[in-house]
Parts: structure tokens; sequence; C-alpha cells
């Protein structure tokens, strides 16, 4: 219990750090948000800093935009005026998670799978097989192997459609493109975990009482040897859901990775704020949760 309180008081210290990096980091920046509009007038770019308390000390502007944060209310985006930060979120924000636990489901599925297989087959044809696969898994970029699937499914097989969002047919193959390199590594994880559980006394022990291998797998050794892989989940979450801009700008996804960049290079500070806090948390929470999970699986980790 007192780790758990110790974690939940961590989770708003590391978020403060994060806002308080990127707020003065962005502003640091060359350039601000309104001087690319070349044919602004002068009036109406001071009354649009005084809008958005540019004309303010920095130190103020950080105590306001803290304090705006704090209640939820992140102000109208400087380059979207006649929309607010949490419109942009809230439209932009449900496409990137639902292709992000798409993804993350997928990636468990197979890389357990996988992993599971190649463990209990070790040093077969097999073994070797999935594990080259995983490599390649690895290795190859989400623009080289996205293209690669609309290719052979959509264009050549006509299977699945190209690109957009809004049918459930459209999630497939961007979901399938952000799942592979997390597979890959999921499986790895699983192979070396299962193998060093199988090799434990206690599953010699199992074995010995004549219990079917299924049984031994399944009830005494799949538990330790997912011990890996929820160590690797809490990040390997928060990597998907965050970055899946490569993904989202190959199949035509409106998410929110595109306008956080988007929002960046345009100096947009207030959406910047905005989906760096929401970001933020998401991936101090789920490495949280990972670290929980991992303390639930291995009984040495709570003492």
């Amino acid at each position: 219990m007192l780790t758990l309180l110790k974690r939940l008081l961590y989770v708003p210290v590391v978020i403060l750090l994060l806002v308080t990096a990127t707020f003065f980091l962005i502003r640091l920046a060359p350039g601000g948000p309104f001087s690319a509009e070349r044919d602004l007038p002068e009036e109406v770019e001071k009354a649009l800093n005084a809008k958005f308390r540019l004309d303010q000390p920095m130190l103020v502007q950080y105590g306001a935009m803290l304090k705006d944060a704090v209640r939820g209310d992140f102000g109208p985006s400087m380059k979207h005026r006649e929309r607010t930060v949490r419109q942009i979120i809230a439209q932009h924000l449900p496409p990137s998670m639902i292709l992000g636990a798409l993804a993350i489901i997928l990636a468990l599925w197979i890389g357990i799978t996988v992993g599971t297989v190649s463990a209990l087959k070790a040093n077969s044809a097999l073994d070797y097989f999935g594990m080259g696969v995983t490599v390649l898994g690895i290795s190859l970029p989400a623009f080289v192997f996205g293209p690669l699937l609309q290719l052979l499914f959509a264009m050549r097989l006509d299977w699945l459609p190209v690109a957009g969002y809004g049918a459930p047919l459209q999630l497939v193959l961007p979901a399938l493109t952000l799942s592979l390199p997390f597979a890959a590594r999921f499986a790895r994880l699983m192979r070396a975990g299962m193998l060093e559980v199988l090799s434990e006394d206690f599953i010699r022990t199992a074995r010995s009482k004549g219990l079917s291998e299924r049984i031994v797998v399944l009830r005494h050794a799949f538990r330790g040897a997912l011990i890996p892989v929820v160590s690797f989940l809490g990040p390997a979450i928060a990597a998907i859901t965050t970055g899946s801009l490569v993904v989202e700008k190959i199949f035509n996804i409106p998410g929110l990775g595109r306008e956080f960049v988007e929002s960046a290079l345009n100096r947009d500070y207030t959406l910047v704020m905005g989906t760096t806090i929401v970001y933020g948390s998401f991936i101090v929470i789920c490495n949280m949760l990972s670290d929980l999970s991992y303390a639930l699986l291995d009984p040495r980790v709570r003492r």
C-alpha cells in the first residue's frame, strides 16, 4: 500500500516537470505563433498577443497556464482560433486511442502466441522461423511496412480499404502496421521468459507428478513467463498511442498525433500544452499500471 501511494504521488510531480519543460522549450524556439502571418497589421498582432497573454512576462504566462490546466481549460488554439484546444483534443483523440487499443491487443496476441510456441519448440525450424520474422518486424519501419500492406491487401487482392477512417475494415491495415514491431518485441520477451521459467525446479516437479505439458505450461509456467512482457507493456502502450503519427498519415486517420506535430511546427502554444498534458498523463499512468501489474505477477517485487 505504501509503494502504491508513493507511485501515485509521483504522477503529478512527473507531469508537472514535463509540462514545465515543454512550456519553456516551445517558447525558447525561434519564431512565434503569429510570426508566419506577414500581412498581419501591428494592431491586430498586439491584440492577439494580449488575448493569449504573450505580452506578459513568461513566469506570469506560466502561472496562468498552470491555473487553467488544473481546471482542464487549455484555451483556444492559436492557429485554429474558432476552436478550443479541448474541442480539438476531443475530436482527434478517439481515433488515436481506438487505433492504439486495437494495435496493442493485436501485438499481445501475436507476440505471446509466437513467443510461447518458439519456446516450446526451442532450437527447431519453427523457432528459427518465428524469431527470424520478429527480427524482420523490428527492423522494418512503419513507412515501409504500411505501404507494402496497402499494395498487397488493398490494391492487389482488394480485400481491405487502402486508407480512411470510419468503417471497421479501414482499421485493419493501420492496426496491423502499428502492432507488428511491438508484437515482435513481445514475442522475443515471451520466448525468453518462458524458457527461463521452464528451467525452474517447480516446473520439473510438476512434470514429475505426471501433469500434461498443457497443464504445466498454462497453469504453472505461463504466469511467470508473462513478467518480461508486462514490464514492457506500459512503455509499449504509451509508444503505440503516442507514436502513431506515421501510421495516421499513411492511412489518412484523423488522429491526435498529427495535430500534435503540426501544433509544434506552427508554434501553437496552447495546443502544444494541451496535447502534452494529455499524452504525458497517459504515459505516466500506463507506466505506473505496468509496474503495479508486474508486482502482482511476481511476489518478490512486492516484498
